[in-house]
């Protein structure tokens, strides 16, 4: 697969089940509702609506709940777990989109229930199965985290 790709027609609104047929992840470890947007082998638009029934707020914290920064890069690399499948297509088939990597991660305001997450992910490059990406989640427009991160691509 080169660094390079063909551009491909823009996917707009992935709902949750089809979020679910792209990347194993259930509950209560699936960090994103929806994908708004996907331009294959550039970027998605990913959406997670924070609710105060998330099994991590009982302990994080139980005064003062906010979403653990690790679980926000998560849902970036959810959603370019869902891009590169969606990318893909059926040489998708059978495989699996592997976290390797976080590198660069800030985290800059904290995100609370009720609070509506835009994760913006984008391909910065893909060398055969391996490709990396540098993520960004905002909540109101207000940037919360940033993150560079790569995947790899192996079978399940």
């Amino acid at each position: 697969m080169a660094d390079q790709q063909e551009p491909m027609k823009k996917i707009e609104d992935i709902d949750i089940m089809t979020v679910m047929e792209r990347i194993p992840h259930r509950y209560p470890f699936l960090m994103i509702d929806r994908i708004e947007e996907v331009v294959p082998y550039e970027h998605a638009i990913g959406i997670k609506c924070v609710s105060i029934n998330e099994s991590f707020f009982q302990g994080h914290f139980p005064r003062k709940p906010i979403m653990p920064g690790v679980l926000i890069v998560e849902a970036m690399a959810q959603t370019a777990g869902v891009m590169v499948v969606t990318s893909l297509g059926p040489e998708s088939e059978g495989k699996l989109v592997y976290f390797m990597s976080v590198e660069e991660a800030k985290f800059r305001r904290p995100v609370f229930p009720g609070d509506r997450m835009h994760i913006r992910v984008n391909r910065r490059q893909n060398r055969g199965m391996v490709w990396k990406f540098f993520g960004e989640a905002f909540v109101e427009d207000k940037l919360v985290a940033e993150a560079t991160f790569s995947a790899m691509i192996r079978d399940s």
